[in-house]
């Protein structure tokens, strides 16, 4: 099984515990020996799900949606942006260089193109961006990709 992740940055702490729960029951019942989780392994649920994957002893794939992406993220994040992505068993690239809407798009189809499922912690709203979590939800279900929606009942970015 091949599980994608797209969902919102910049979660509140107790929304971000919550959310991790919600990840790591959604791998729960995949055995970690047949799972591969495809991640652009920003901070918040991309990075989340790309260790608990790791920890569970199963494989991770990169996406980059441009070449200055880690650029983009927040200084905070970049040693663990590194580390996934060296843990990555392989890195597919969208060809784009700089990190802008157009490139998170791509990046966003192009994840979707490499699974067989998508988890969007996605509080249904539309996206604030291009590229945003909404986009890529709209994508994997214009390709007919199952989508499991991740957030807690009530829950407010």
């Amino acid at each position: 099984m091949r599980i994608g992740i797209t969902g919102h940055r910049g979660l509140a702490a107790e929304l971000e515990a919550q959310v991790r729960r919600l990840l790591h029951d959604a791998l729960s019942h995949e055995a970690p020996s047949d799972l591969t989780v495809v991640s652009c392994i920003a901070d918040g649920p991309d990075s989340w799900l790309a260790e608990i994957a790791l920890k569970r002893g199963a494989r991770l794939e990169a996406i980059v949606p441009a070449d200055r992406y880690r650029d983009g993220l927040p200084e905070w994040h970049h040693a663990t942006y590194d580390r996934l992505f060296d843990r990555a068993a392989a890195v597919h690239r969208t060809g784009h260089v700089e990190s802008d809407e157009p490139a998170h798009l791509a990046g966003g189809e192009l994840l979707v193109n490499h699974i067989d499922k998508l988890l969007a912690v996605w509080d249904g709203l539309p996206a604030r961006g291009l590229g945003g979590t909404a986009d890529v939800v709209a994508y994997a279900h214009r390709r007919g990709m199952p989508v499991e929606v991740l957030w807690p009942e009530g829950a407010r970015r």
